[in-house]
């Protein structure tokens, strides 16, 4: 890859400039609930990113099907996130940080009230913990998705309409941190589970609820959009049409791939999750076309330092 090459080129994202734009994915590490030195590690090898988005970080004490995912809910966490930070933007990296509800459950509209305002407790908290801006968790199979999958939805309250939740999450971050960006995944098939659950499976309503709800999101700082399993440059640029803003694309890109979607306006910059568990330094090594590692994936969510700093 030369050095003109379109993912190593500055961009804007409203008025914090990225100098390439390679963006890192959130990736579930599992590493412990409260950030710890090797988070701080961790996320400073890769401090040369465009943009990092740190893992999904839970917004409260909820039941989750991971153990040692770490929350942004105690002062304890905000002090260890502070950590990461502070070292991140001492080597002149920029991080962000999603956002997670695991959901999986009924809500109860006290239980909804009270979900937003964690959301919005959560956002406070990333803004101490001295990160540049949050991004909401709604792909997946967690709790916003749920609410946006009309085969799921089954609700008869005024959230049956499947974009409200996330809208008024929205309303609360926004009132405490002002760049926000939000993670979806219309295209989503569920690999991670079995048997697969057919209602993920994507369908023309599912397709319809995004449709509806993508052109709502005008106060973002990004649209960031999980593509289906294999490329289609169709599937990103329906959604880029419906976003005015920017737009992060992600799932499955090379370098010349990514390369090649913003030169034609596909997107404003590209996510790497695997990428960069292998590779701390993979701008770099687009850069200078060098060959990727590649992850041993029995460490992804092992624990300890092996295949997370080492």
């Amino acid at each position: 890859m030369s050095q003109g090459s379109a993912l190593l080129r500055p961009v804007t994202l409203g008025d914090l400039t990225l100098p390439n734009r390679v963006v890192m994915a959130p990736t579930t590490r599992c590493r412990g609930s409260v950030p710890s030195p090797l988070h701080a590690l961790h996320y400073a090898r890769r401090a040369s990113a465009g943009l990092i988005i740190a893992e999904g970080t839970l917004i409260s004490p909820q039941p989750v099907p991971f153990v040692g995912v770490p929350g942004l809910f105690s002062d304890a966490q905000v002090a260890g996130w502070r950590r990461v930070t502070d070292l991140v933007h001492s080597l002149g990296g920029r991080i962000m940080v999603q956002l997670w509800h695991a959901g999986l459950r009924p809500l109860s509209s006290t239980e909804i009230a009270s979900t937003i305002t964690d959301y919005r407790c959560a956002a406070a908290n990333a803004v101490r913990a001295g990160f540049d801006g949050v991004e909401i968790a709604a792909n997946g199979t967690y709790l916003v998705a749920q609410f946006l999958n009309p085969r799921l939805n089954r609700r008869t309250d005024a959230y049956r309409s499947p974009s409200l939740l996330l809208l008024h999450i929205l309303d609360a971050v926004h009132s405490v941190c002002p760049r926000v960006g939000v993670r979806l995944s219309p295209y989503w098939l569920p690999t991670d589970s079995t048997p697969p659950c057919p209602a993920y499976f994507p369908s023309g309503a599912t397709l319809s609820v995004y449709d509806d709800l993508v052109p709502q999101l005008t106060s973002l700082a990004y649209l960031h959009l999980r593509g289906p399993a294999l490329f289609s440059p169709d599937a990103f640029s329906r959604y880029r049409k419906l976003f005015p803003g920017f737009f992060i694309a992600n799932n499955g890109f090379s370098a010349a791939t990514a390369s090649d979607a913003i030169d034609s306006d596909l997107a404003d910059a590209v996510s790497f999750a695997r990428h960069f568990i292998a590779n701390p330094d993979l701008v770099t090594r687009f850069a200078l076309d060098q060959e990727l590692s590649l992850a041993d994936k029995a460490f992804n969510y092992a624990g300890g330092p092996e295949g997370y700093v080492t």
